[in-house]
């Protein structure tokens, strides 16, 4: 059971988390037009569009066929959380009238693409993100929901206004304790070790771990941080770093059986301390405070992670705080305003 918000779906009852009877008021396509592609994945196709009755700026992600109640959980997930800070906004649902084209209209983001952004971010760049992206992931916990794939794609960086948006909430699921979910999620360079062994009982620590090994790269100048070749090889990567002995006690205390024909899964690697990362290319940004906020989140047994709010009173992200840099969507208390 997570540690925190456990009963956040409870609380808020059946009309909240149930999204298989959830009925979609969808609008006519027209008044959108596409202006160019942005990109597209497995789920999904984006374009930047344009709203032709206000001429503003918008993102249309045209999704490609899936299961219809997974257009149903993304689209009641982001209603759900509307206006929470530092999540994209949804602001309409088309359909074509022959009913096989599905879309989301969300709002525009002057994104800075992640592979020529995050070499050149300053120590106070990555805490400044960072926090944005921690308020988002509190208030998206705290409201029951588990993102599934936090990775740099997912994060869209407007590096001028100094604004972060969380996109892509096709995974998103709602969390309850005790059920087993689907393991085949996530982004193989960011899945922690609970999605690579199987184990399905996984709750909202599962984004922090995404967001400790962005953190990582950010701050060792190493992207991805963990780059294995396949799922086995990736646990194999993390396990080089965090040691075999810690994975050893994470499997005996979950009772999770782990077999493998990989014959360096079966190795006996030391941790290897953070200091270790450390070169004359990254060491300014390579604090005792940044090394032991990755520390906290890079754990194996997820209970061991900081949690969204406790890794925002971490000191490594308190100086965004003293120095009043807070996110849109923040109090001068620096939590969520409502």
């Amino acid at each position: 059971m997570s540690r925190v918000y456990a009963d956040a779906n409870a609380i808020r009852g059946r009309s909240w988390y149930e999204y298989s009877k959830f009925r979609i008021e969808w609008s006519s396509p027209d008044r959108y037009e596409i202006v160019r592609r942005l990109g597209g994945g497995k789920y999904s196709e984006v374009f930047e569009g344009v709203d032709t009755v206000n001429s503003e700026r918008c993102v249309i992600k045209v999704l490609k066929p899936i299961a219809g109640h997974k257009i149903k959980r993304e689209i009641k997930t982001l209603r759900n959380l509307a206006g929470a800070p530092n999540v994209i906004a949804l602001l309409d649902v088309v359909r074509d009238p022959s009913r096989k084209y599905h879309s989301l209209i969300t709002e525009y983001v002057e994104n800075v693409e992640w592979s020529q952004l995050y070499m050149r971010l300053t120590d106070a760049d990555i805490r400044h993100y960072t926090f944005q992206l921690l308020t988002a992931l509190d208030f998206v916990h705290s409201h029951g929901i588990i993102h599934r794939d936090i990775k740099p794609a997912n994060v869209m960086i407007d590096h001028q206004r100094r604004q972060l948006r969380l996109i892509d909430w096709g995974l998103a699921e709602f969390y309850h304790p005790d059920t087993e979910y689907h393991v085949r999620v996530g982004t193989r360079h960011y899945k922690p070790p609970e999605l690579l062994v199987g184990y399905k009982r996984y709750d909202y620590s599962l984004d922090l771990w995404g967001l400790g090994c962005m953190v990582a790269a950010m701050i060792f100048r190493k992207q991805p941080f963990f780059r294995g070749s396949d799922n086995e090889d990736q646990l194999l990567k993390i396990m080089k770093v965090l040691g075999t002995a810690k994975m050893d006690a994470y499997l005996k205390a979950y009772s999770i059986p782990f077999e493998s024909d990989v014959e360096d899964l079966l190795g006996n690697y030391p941790p290897r301390a953070w200091t270790r990362f450390i070169t004359a290319e990254n060491q300014h940004l390579t604090s005792p405070d940044a090394l032991d906020f990755i520390d906290r989140l890079l754990r194996f047994d997820p209970r061991e992670r900081l949690t969204a709010k406790e890794a925002m009173a971490h000191a490594y992200v308190g100086t965004v705080r003293v120095e009043g840099i807070k996110p849109e969507g923040l109090s001068d208390s620096g939590f969520a305003s409502m």
